[in-house]
């Protein structure tokens, strides 16, 4: 039995394969494996939709039990738009929730000011309750040319968001026809 060239190459590339493998650490000895508990083993499981785009997009956010507050966010797999994969935006979404620069409170910059001030929630809500009525009756026509009633205020527009479900979306709906508003978009039709 002779040695040819073949031979020759195939064990020496296999041996020199083997020599590289060995340099670069790779380690073909048993591992001990172990399991590591998860922070959200006990954590409450709520499905949500993604608030960035029109898409819908399931999430599953995972919240302490005790603190409410945001453990982990990732794709809903049971979802049927995404089932469980999510864009860069949905994929951080945690930092949403979960982020020490995030404003929780409310910042007013009065006209003309060149800075912010802090005030309370009930100040702000109070606030935009008095502009939007102000701008209701300025805007607001109860008869049109023909002399029809028709009770619309043309200077208010609404634009929805697709953060809200259909149940949402029927309140503010309702709550906007209320006000006279007919002028009313969703993001979804945009």
């Amino acid at each position: 039995m002779g040695f040819h060239r073949r031979e020759f190459l195939k064990i020496s590339g296999t041996a020199a394969l083997a020599g590289a493998l060995a340099s670069l650490g790779f380690d073909l000895s048993p591992v001990r494996s172990y399991a590591q508990a998860l922070n959200i083993r006990a954590a409450r499981e709520t499905t949500t939709i993604c608030p960035y785009c029109a898409v819908g997009c399931g999430l599953i956010v995972h919240t302490d039990q005790k603190t409410g507050q945001v453990l982990n966010t990732e794709g809903d797999s049971d979802h049927p738009i995404n089932e469980g994969s999510l864009c860069a935006k949905g994929a951080a979404l945690y930092q949403v929730a979960v982020n020490p620069a995030r404003v929780t409170e409310v910042l007013y910059r009065a006209p003309y000011s060149d800075r912010w001030e802090t005030k309370s929630w009930d100040w702000a809500l109070d606030r935009i309750a008095a502009r939007v009525k102000e701008s209701r009756e300025a805007s607001f026509v109860r008869q049109n040319e023909k002399g029809q009633q028709v009770n619309r205020t043309e200077g208010i527009a609404h634009v929805g968001s697709a953060a809200l479900d259909n149940e949402e979306c029927w309140l503010l709906q309702g709550m906007m026809r209320a006000l006279g508003l007919v002028y009313i978009e969703h993001q979804a039709r945009i």
